[in-house]
């Protein structure tokens, strides 16, 4: 995933004093309002007194620059993509979040975190993230390499067997497997003793590596039958969880719908959640996380998920106990998002699931 870059000119040296002040302006009209400004307004706004005429002459310059445009015929100014871009990695300023918002996010999320299963963490943070930004909250979560906790193989046919695997945190997966040819009821005992006796407590990475290194030990251990039961009920669960498609957690949809109207865009949105809900669009959102440090901040086509809704993402990656990236917690709203509270809330919230995941591995392992 390329992240967006300005182009070759630069626009700080390129724009005096006044320009950029008129410039801002713009911008935070836009965000406050959702419309274009014209130069009647601007200069009321303005702390020097400047006609309207000038303000237009400057308008004019920023206008030729890309960093903002008019809609309509004889209608106001209002920034462009490129121009958000710019207002945000020159401009903005990022406070910490409120004591009181930063309370309520704990209190909301902890209050699932602490006793009930992953998923319902992670799903009060997108209702939680929704609600607080009025967009649409998402979380996505990579496929976990839950430790184990038990393994075990179960004959259902003479070719056949269900091997079942619990994680210490109370999932339980369960697959098919194809059984070696020849192998007895005491040898898949055997071989699930084995895999009892050395790798639990280990992710399937772990115990896969673990199992690598005690080969030779599996060998006299083991007899050939058992030991490629072995080899293959690790396998079953490495190999799928390899190319295990992330899960995305979205809500608040229908605040994204609140203002609009128009059918063209009603589509637009429609073919973003379409497009999200997708393997594709899931993978794209997993790519954020995992290269990402900290908030990153996606605006219409610099993310080609947005480029047809014309709405930006404010995203920020989490991590488990062993602080691995495992996925990212974000906002999905329109272009003029009040950047400047949502990126230290969605700063807030990742971090909050991240020290939430510690806390709950630590207890685990206790």
């Amino acid at each position: 995933m390329n992240e967006f870059r300005l182009p070759a000119p630069d626009f700080p040296a390129m724009l005096d004093e006044r320009s950029r002040h008129i410039f801002r302006l713009i911008v935070e009209s836009y965000l406050d309002l959702g419309e274009p400004v014209g130069s009647r307004a601007l200069s009321k706004l303005l702390t020097t007194a400047l006609s309207p005429a000038s303000v237009r002459n400057v308008m004019s310059d920023l206008e030729t620059l890309g960093l903002i445009y008019s809609p309509h015929v004889s209608a106001g100014r209002m920034p462009t993509e490129l121009g958000l871009r710019f207002f945000v990695d020159a401009f903005l300023e990022v406070g910490d979040l409120p004591q009181g918002e930063r309370e309520a996010i704990e209190e909301k999320v902890k209050a699932t975190g602490d006793l009930r299963p992953f998923d319902s963490l992670l799903t009060e943070a997108s209702q939680l993230l929704s609600g607080l930004s009025r967009g649409a909250g998402l979380v996505l979560t990579a496929k976990a390499d839950m430790r184990l906790k038990h393994i075990e193989f179960i004959r259902l046919e003479a070719t056949k067997a269900l091997a079942v695997l619990v994680g210490e945190n109370g999932d339980v997966e369960n697959r098919v497997i194809d059984l070696p040819s020849g192998v007895t009821a005491a040898q898949i005992v055997e071989a699930s003793n084995f895999l009892n006796a050395h790798v639990v407590g280990r992710t399937l990475g772990e115990a896969r590596d673990r199992v690598q290194a005690l080969k030779d030990e599996a060998a006299t251990a083991l007899d050939i039958l058992s030991q490629g039961l072995v080899e293959k009920g690790l396998a079953v669960w490495s190999g799928a969880a390899a190319g295990q498609p992330a899960r995305l957690i979205v809500r608040g949809r229908a605040n994204l719908l609140e203002n609009v109207t128009a059918s063209d865009d009603l589509e637009r949105l429609r073919l973003l959640f379409d497009e999200l809900e997708t393997k594709s669009g899931i993978i794209e959102l997993l790519d954020l996380a995992e290269t990402g440090n900290g908030v990153r901040i996606f605006i219409g086509s610099e993310n080609k998920l947005f480029s047809l809704s014309g709405s930006s993402l404010v995203v920020a990656p989490y991590s488990d106990g062993e602080q691995k990236i495992i996925g990212a917690v974000g906002v999905i709203g329109p272009t003029r998002l009040n950047y400047r509270r949502i990126v230290p809330m969605v700063d807030y919230t990742a971090r909050l699931v991240s020290r939430l995941l510690a806390q709950g591995a630590a207890a685990r392992r206790s």
